[in-house]
């Protein structure tokens, strides 16, 4: 769900390298024979990530903080949540505005995979990428992909949590995004021509 800290991670790989690390939260199985050879590299590149900062210390501390009838769904806030820091973080720099318009035009040109596709039109007419750095939107955001999961809307319930654990939650991030650089190290090689599907 944080298409904004994946889409950085990815940025100076090609079109298809970016669009794989923008759909693979919507791809199911490890056979990627399907997609073109730099979009399956942008999934494995982007599960990577995934699970590298699922095991970092700060983000099994946050999920123990976390309210105990949310705390299943708080992977999802959190990634949600690092799109925040993310773009307070990176607001003032220049290459940003240009990164979210290519991550529109690319969810825009090409088909998401069915369990990501009905998020892609509310994330380019809401304007996501951009209003994240705005905590209430991001909270409202959380409670939005919480509507779309069955049952309760845990999502919802863990709102005011995430309010009240910001001041935490923004260290946890201050350590975790630097390390996820440092841990990538060479692995940023990515794919730089632009291949169609």
């Amino acid at each position: 769900m944080n298409f904004l800290a994946h889409a950085w991670l990815a940025r100076d790989g090609s079109d298809d390298f970016l669009y794989g690390n923008l759909i693979a939260d919507g791809v199911k199985g490890r056979d990627l024979a399907v997609w073109p050879d730099d979009t399956a590299l942008g999934i494995r590149h982007h599960r990577r990530v995934d699970a590298w900062v699922d095991g970092h210390p700060c983000v099994k501390a946050a999920l123990r903080r976390s309210p105990p009838a949310q705390r299943r769904f708080m992977g999802i806030a959190l990634d949600i949540v690092w799109d925040h820091f993310l773009s307070l973080e990176s607001h003032a720099d220049a290459s940003q505005p240009v990164l979210i318009e290519r991550c529109y035009r690319l969810l825009n040109e090409r088909s998401a995979p069915d369990r990501l596709a009905p998020m892609v039109e509310p994330l380019i007419s809401h304007d996501w990428l951009r209003r994240y750095a705005d905590f209430d939107f991001t909270c409202q955001a959380i409670a939005g992909v919480g509507r779309r999961l069955s049952g309760p809307n845990r999502l919802a319930e863990l709102v005011p949590w995430l309010h009240e654990d910001y001041a935490r939650l923004k260290s946890d991030f201050d350590e975790l995004w630097p390390a996820l650089f440092d841990a990538l190290g060479t692995e940023r090689r990515f794919p730089t021509h632009t291949s169609s599907k």
